[in-house]
């Protein structure tokens, strides 16, 4: 098992590993950067396949929150947590109070909030141990922005972001009779294809959960493809929704798509693959970017931000992306590393707060 010499690790200030006999718990916190602010990140539950697996993913994560902080404007750094588990069978409460004890001796250094495989009573658990907890729902609607669920933010972030890209790609205004093609349909997918449908868009989806693919074609009226298929759409806009690493020279060699524009993680297996979608002359919304609605939720609430100003901060997306595709095309260079250039220049090289 290596850690310094992983391909993931960028300078990360932290990385701490918890095993507690009694609940099982088996967890890794890391902390990327923390210049502008404590770090912020979600914890995900999954059963990987080995402890290496759940380092490189643990270091991606963590990267990305801190360029999504520093992207979106608010006083955070980067961290993340991961348990190694199968959320459906391995979860007690004894493990995530075992999880919260962990996150409380960071001692405020690193605070968690909600990832795939854990929900709001998981992190309730954790919130009994330790006040280093976001996301824990105070209302009983949780599709609501300033819930603390950072879903409906970070779907409703996204659904702008697909607004400009289609704009800016495809001098569209509006995505009545747009072609979307969504894959993963979980908490943010679902609420992307809703905004999508609302606003006239074609659907497309594919999803491990086939209840939710009869979901998404019952409620949006969607079509229902593999996986495979779904890549190779001739669509406006193929939208990740799911795990990470989906963009790699397998999926760029059948993508059908004219615009990558979605809610997943580290969409991209390596930096070079932003290149290669730029060379073929697909519009890639970097993934970081686009997803940041759930991170200025949890920001603006915190700080009792009222909902208008949230959802424009949220909303606000649309603009950033599109100084994003502008610079892109002036530079000619891959937007993804216009992104990180920006990115860089507020967390890297200086401790300035953001607003």
């Amino acid at each position: 098992m290596t850690v310094f010499s992983s391909p993931e690790f960028d300078q990360h200030e932290q990385i701490d590993f918890a095993y507690d006999q009694d609940s099982g718990l088996r967890a890794i916190i890391a902390v990327h950067n923390s210049h502008l602010g404590p770090a912020l990140g979600g914890c995900r539950m999954y059963p990987y396949q080995s402890e290496q697996e759940a380092i490189r993913d643990v270091l991606r994560l963590s990267k990305g929150m801190t360029y999504k902080a520093a992207m979106a404007g608010v006083s955070l750094g980067g961290g993340k947590s991961v348990i190694i588990g199968d959320p459906r069978n391995d979860k007690s409460s004894q493990l995530f109070k075992a999880m919260g004890r962990f996150v409380d001796r960071q001692s405020g250094r690193y605070t968690t909030a909600q990832d795939m495989g854990i929900s709001a009573q998981d992190l309730e658990q954790m919130a009994s141990q330790t006040r280093y907890v976001s996301g824990i729902s105070n209302r009983e609607d949780s599709t609501q922005l300033t819930s603390r669920n950072p879903s409906p933010a970070t779907a409703l972030g996204v659904f702008c972001g697909i607004e400009a890209a289609v704009k800016y790609e495809l001098k569209h205004e509006g995505l009545k009779g747009v072609k979307v093609a969504i894959q993963g349909l979980g908490s943010v997918g679902n609420q992307l294809a809703g905004h999508l449908h609302r606003a006239g868009a074609k659907l497309w989806v594919s999803d491990i959960n086939k209840e939710a693919e009869q979901q998404a074609e019952t409620e949006f009226g969607a079509t229902a493809v593999t996986a495979e298929e779904l890549l190779r759409l001739e669509v406006d806009v193929f939208s990740p929704c799911a795990m990470g690493a989906v963009i790699n020279d397998e999926s760029i060699a059948v993508l059908g798509a004219k615009i990558v524009a979605g809610a997943a993680n580290n969409q991209l297996l390596e930096t070079r693959h932003g290149v290669d979608l730029f060379n073929r002359g697909i519009l890639y919304a970097p993934d970081y970017v686009i997803n940041a609605g759930g991170i200025i939720d949890l920001y603006c609430f915190d700080r009792g931000k009222s909902v208008d100003e949230t959802e424009d901060r949220i909303k606000n997306i649309a603009t950033t992306l599109q100084d994003i595709f502008v610079a892109s095309k002036r530079k000619q260079l891959a937007t993804h590393t216009i992104a990180n250039e920006q990115a860089e220049a507020r967390f890297r090289f200086s401790y300035a707060k953001a607003s």
